[in-house]
């Protein structure tokens, strides 16, 4: 395969386009259905480097490669017992929502903050939700609760 970059705006115009096909299919349905996005980025990128069940260290893991591979501009978070409140600049995708929300369609899809759900889910196999994405200050504002450790049978 060749080294080809593909242009930004043709990939958010293609997200765009599915979620926004997806909204218009399942509706705020379509939210529970998102949190997958970036399993194979995950898996590929994110889980070989993260060395520590730390939730702190988890989620400077992927900082670092949010900013090393452009998809961030900066992150930073704050910890209140199980709530997690992270802010997202500069993101590639940012586009993408300012599209819906111009459709009054609220954002539901944020792939930086699945890989840190996914990362959390996968290190701590604890349950972690996506609750709400607000667009402000040219940033996203994402809030993420933690929930208990899954109960095991033992």
């Amino acid at each position: 395969m060749n080294a080809k970059i593909i242009p930004l705006d043709y990939v958010n115009d293609l997200m765009f386009e599915m979620e926004k096909a997806f909204w218009d299919e399942r509706g705020k349905g379509a939210r529970f259905r998102m949190t997958t996005l970036g399993r194979e980025y995950f898996k590929n990128k994110i889980q070989p480097l993260i060395q520590s069940a730390d939730i702190d260290q988890i989620i400077h893991s992927i900082e670092g490669v949010l900013l090393r591979e452009g998809i961030v501009a900066r992150v930073t978070y704050s910890r209140e017992d199980r709530i997690f409140r992270l802010r997202m600049e500069g993101c590639v995708h940012r586009k993408v929502e300012d599209r819906l929300v111009s459709l009054n369609i609220e954002p539901f899809a944020c792939m930086p903050a699945n890989l840190i759900v996914l990362a959390i889910e996968e290190q701590l196999d604890r349950p972690v939700e996506l609750a709400e994405i607000k667009l402000e200050d040219g940033a996203c504002q994402l809030l993420l609760v933690l929930f208990d450790q899954r109960p095991t049978l033992g």
